[in-house]
């Protein structure tokens, strides 16, 4: 089929191109300078549609598709210069027609039939949304996989010339504080008139000349003008057909203004859509940005969660959601601003999981242990959080900016398994384990902004963080899984029991306050200097318990090794100098922060500090090769800080086979960080070229040091003098040509070598890195995904692509092919059909695990022109596939799973557009 499917796509591409001449020619001003960036289009002057544009490169030059034997009208334009218009017939043969456009102002009063469908000003690129639509597009996400440069993945992620999309904003306002995932999955298509892509963003437009904003990107969604003060959205229902008791209810509301906004989001459905998925809302910052990342200090705070099972969206056993978000913006005058949002979730979810967890030998790097389990797990998620951000800006000199951000949920997840483990037969048991958690965070942020002259900009940022956590988690087992012996680490002794029921609590509490002032003076419009004078101040407390519950219910509180009683504090002051400054084609910021740090902890009655002085450099460097290519290199030093839980003596159960003991003697660690970027867009013929090649150096890490027994594993942590090193390089091209089509390749690689430790008994009875077996393991990872694509406003549209992923792990390798194919066609002015489909072959190099499986999903829309109402027919795994796999390496063992997913089924969808 996939043969059939790119035979079909080549020879719709070869007819089209046959039926083609070529135009081309350049675009310059009267003196006969060339004119980058000038547009110019070919209207068809029988049918009146634009059939060919183009965007001209640094040399002027431009080129247009056009039909042969046909009659156009040739336009183009450039920002203060005067519009030029010719008509021109086509014969069978190539032609040239260079252009010269005369310098003067664009009048107002022109009627303007054809908009451009790319348009650059300044740092902006402009798209116009109707010149790459055909009426199959339903949100944002659909328009912009049609544009040329844009990038969105399967998280709803968004790219640019190969750079992140930070912040969505629809008519300027921050669109739920700028995900871009619940825009590409929320805003209506039919909506959207233009899409402005923002380089070089900085939303503190008195830090734009004084800061370096190269890989900062925004998106701004214009809106078509009978959306303007106006509600507009859609409310859909949808239940199955035949089996299943599948529904779905999603009403969607909008409503914009020049002085208030508003959006509302809801979903309630059990057919697997996830609005917001747990990674999301663990990754929600609320906007809030590490003040301390440019001074070369890290916190790894907030690692104290369970470990909850993180479901895949649509690839669970059973999910139900239920979903609401509200997001607003408010002007009181004109100089003020208050924007919020507030998002609640609700998930329930069931996972039926294979897995084969691998131990490895520290010596040979062979198999030692296996464990095989069949694991049935059993979530309920229920989260919340909401903003509110105030903006004052009086002039153009002052800006003051305040915003809180509260989160907090409450996560359950049991789950029943059996377990065998080879070589050991005999550890083969059933095991129950309960985790619950209610994190709670409070964050809080005041910036002020001053321009004292031109030449002196100020800018004072503080930043506070609460943070209250509380993970309870409980382990029932047919086996001790501690035994100890001579290979433990612990002397954890376990009352003789028919079930052994262990429970563990504990309770985290974080403040975090940060505080930095910024100085910046300009030598000259090309001269920086920066200066930076900050503290960073972190209090953490620790409590935590461990005790086991006996068959006849009486509790035995384990000793008073397995309870902590922690305070933790680390104080950074330091200050930074930075110098930036652009000579030629080539920008250079070297700078260099000097820290003092003050680190304890008390516990067990006494007190063990750390008290150092370090000074870090950081360098940027770019050669901007053209106005659209350039070359940067990036390089810091990192210091790296561990959170309270590694320092606490007392023992902790991390999970039914996971026991861990802190080190109270930890230091930090050191990173070196070594970044190279190319980036080239070529509007000229629409092609995107990036890569980039990033090396890390990690000194000092904080290592675990294991003991096991079977699976079992006891473990504390060291610095390790032994450093870990990670490479990794990505490359794209991307190219749109001929208006209709689209290719791409993207290819992604990354090495990882660590460096673990196995306690060794024979050594000594001291638990060191020392006294330990060193084990090296090595990770390669490869992506490579090809595809192209057609973009026609009448035919059916096609894509068809490859991706390829290989893991090289210690023990194993393994591959994962998936061809894939993407179908959309608008006709009749009323149907739509879209359908995907995905094959994929996974398997490893010893054959142990071998699947084929398919995924198939397909849509038809009925809409008439300018009705409100829309009916779809959707099909969910149309094929019926049963499960899926995946594998990852944990440094120390490599692991493979299958898990269950949602049946086949189909939803009947009613819509109505407001």
């Amino acid at each position: 089929m996939k043969k059939y499917l790119t035979a079909l796509l080549l020879l719709i591409t070869v007819s089209a191109f046959a039926q083609n001449i070529r135009m081309q020619g350049t675009i310059k001003d009267s003196t006969g300078v060339a004119l980058e960036m000038a547009n110019v289009m070919a209207v068809n002057k029988v049918t009146n549609s634009m059939d060919s544009y183009g965007i001209t490169d640094e040399a002027g030059r431009y080129q247009l598709s056009l039909a042969a034997n046909s009659t156009y009208i040739i336009k183009a334009s450039y920002i203060g210069y005067v519009p030029f218009e010719i008509t021109v017939t086509t014969g069978a043969e190539n032609m040239i027609k260079n252009i010269v456009l005369k310098q003067g102002i664009e009048l107002s009063g022109i009627e303007i039939v054809h908009e451009m469908p790319v348009t650059i000003k300044g740092d902006t690129i402009v798209y116009n949304s109707d010149s790459f639509t055909n009426g199959s597009e339903r949100k944002l996400g659909d328009v912009l996989k049609k544009l040329p440069g844009v990038v969105v993945d399967k998280d709803g992620g968004v790219t640019v010339e190969g750079k992140e999309v930070s912040k969505l904003m629809v008519e300027g306002k921050d669109f739920f504080d700028g995900d871009t995932k619940l825009g590409v999955q929320n805003i209506p298509a039919d909506a959207i008139s233009k899409v402005e892509v923002l380089r070089n963003y900085n939303e503190i437009s008195q830090l734009k000349g004084v800061e370096n904003n190269q890989d900062n990107v925004a998106m701004n969604i214009k809106l078509k003008e009978g959306k303007k003060n106006f509600w507009f959205g859609d409310v859909s229902a949808g239940a199955s057909i035949g089996d299943g008791d599948r529904y779905l209810v999603n009403p969607k509301l909008f409503y914009y203004n020049p002085k208030f906004s508003f959006n509302f989001i809801g979903n309630l459905n059990n057919n697997g859509e996830l609005p917001l998925t747990m990674q999301d809302y663990f990754k929600f910052s609320g906007g809030f940005r590490n003040l301390m990342k440019k001074g070369g200090t890290t916190f790894n705070i907030g690692s104290n969660d369970l470990g909850l099972s993180l479901m895949r969206n649509n690839r669970a056993k059973e999910i139900e959601t239920k979903f609401g978000a509200a997001n607003f913006s408010y002007n009181p005058t004109k100089t003020w601003s208050l924007s919020g949002f507030a998002i609640i979730n609700s998930n329930k979810t069931e996972m039926d999981t294979k897995t084969r967890n691998t131990l490895l030998d520290p010596l040979t790097g062979e198999p030692q242990t296996i464990q095989d389990t069949e694991e049935v797990t059993e979530q309920k998620t229920d989260y919340a959080m909401a903003k509110l951000s105030s903006s004052f800006k009086p002039n153009k000199n002052f800006q003051f900016d305040y915003d809180a951000f509260m989160k907090t949920s409450e996560q359950t997840e049991g789950s029943g398994l059996i377990s065998s483990v080879m070589p050991e037969t005999s550890q083969s048991q059933s095991i129950y384990t309960n985790k619950k958690q209610k994190p709670f965070s409070f964050n809080q942020n005041a910036n002020i902004y001053y321009t004292l002259t031109d030449k002196n900009v100020f800018a004072f940022e503080a930043q506070h963080l609460y943070q209250e956590e509380d993970p309870l988690y409980n382990a029932n087992l047919g086996n001790n899984p501690f035994p100890g012996g001579s290979g433990s680490l612990s002397g954890l002794v376990l009352e003789p029991a028919n079930r052994y029921d262990i429970t563990q609590n504990r309770f985290i509490k974080t403040n975090k306050a940060d505080a930095k002032l910024d100085y910046y003076y300009s030598l000259t419009p090309k001269s920086i200097i920066n200066v930076t004078l900050g503290d960073a101040y972190l209090y953490q407390s620790f409590n935590s318990s461990l005790f086991q519950l006996l068959d006849d219910n009486t509790q035995n509180d384990l000793g008073p090794t397995t309870t902590n009683n922690v305070r933790y504090g680390l104080n950074d002051a330091f200050v930074g100098l930075h110098y930036r400054f652009i000579t030629g084609k080539f920008e250079f910021n070297p700078g260099v922060t000097a820290h003092s740090y003050n680190m304890y902890n008390d516990q067990l009655g006494t007190r063990v500090e750390n008290n150092f002085f370090r000074v870090l450099p950081d360098v940027f460097a770019q050669f901007q090769i053209k106005k659209s290519e350039r070359l940067t290199y990036n390089y810091s030093m990192t210091t790296d800080f561990t959170d309270v839980s590694d320092f606490a003596r007392g023992l902790v159960l991390n999970s039914y086979k996971s026991l861990f003991q802190g080190n109270r003697n930890l230091k930090n660690g050191l990173y070196q960080n070594h970044s190279l970027n190319y980036f080239k867009y070529n509007m000229f013929n629409f092609t995107q070229i990036y890569g980039n090649v990033t090396y890390n150096h990690r000194m000092d890490a904080i290592k675990s040091l294991s003991s096991f027994d079977g699976i079992n594993q006891i473990s504390t942590v060291e610095n390790s003098p032994f450093a870990d090193e990670s490479l990794s390089a990505a490359a794209g091209y991307n190219r749109s040509f001929a208006r209709f089509y689209k290719a791409s390749l993207n290819v992604n690689v990354s090495w990882n070598k660590f460096n673990n430790f196995r306690y060794d008994p024979l050594t000594g009875s001291e638990v060191t890195i020392a006294n330990s077996i060193r084990q090296t393991s090595e990770q390669f990872s490869q992506t490579y995904v090809g595809s192209i694509g057609t973009n026609y406003k009448q035919w059916p549209n096609l894509e068809v692509g490859y991706s390829l992923t290989v893991n090289d792990y210690a023990d194993n390798k393994f591959y994962n092919h998936s061809p894939f194919v993407n179908f959309d066609y608008y006709f009749w002015d009323a149907f739509t059909v879209t359908a995907n489909y995905e094959y994929t072959h996974y398997y490893n190099d010893i054959k142990t695990s071998d699947n084929e499986y398919d995924f198939l999903s397909a849509d038809i829309m009925y809409r008439k022109k300018d009705s409100h109402w829309e009916f779809k027919v959707g099909g969910t795994n149309l094929l019926n596939t049963t499960s899926l796999n995946d594998d990852s390496f944990s440094q120390v063992s490599t692991r493979t799973s299958r898990y269950r997913v949602q049946p086949r089924y189909l939803l009947l969808t009613i819509k109505y557009n407001l």
